[in-house]
C-alpha cells in the first residue's frame, strides 16, 4: 500500500546515492534495500510493544521526513 515510503519510491534514491547511476549496480541495491528496510520493520512492528504496531506507521515515521528532505533539497539544487 502507499505509505512504504523507503521501502516503495524511497529506496531507489538512496540506492542512487549509495551505488551511482549506473542501473546494473543501483537496481540491485535498491531491491536489497527496500527488502531490508521492510524486513527491518515489520521486525520493530513485532517487537516493540505486546500489541503488534501496523508496518505502515513505523515506515511512514521515517520514511515521511526522508521524503520531505529529498523535496526541499531537490529544489534548493533546482535553484542553483
Amino acid at each position: 500500500d502507499g505509505h512504504h515510503l523507503l521501502g516503495g519510491p524511497g529506496g531507489p534514491h538512496i540506492a542512487r546515492m549509495l551505488a551511482g547511476a549506473d542501473h546494473d549496480r543501483s537496481m540491485p541495491v535498491a531491491m536489497l534495500f527496500g527488502a531490508g528496510f521492510m524486513l527491518l520493520m515489520d521486525d520493530l512492528a513485532r517487537s516493540l510493544t505486546t500489541a503488534e504496531i501496523p508496518v505502515g506507521i513505523l515506515t511512514s515515521a521515517i520514511g515521511a521526513p526522508f521524503f520531505g528532505y529529498l523535496l526541499i533539497s531537490g529544489r534548493r539544487e533546482a535553484w542553483r
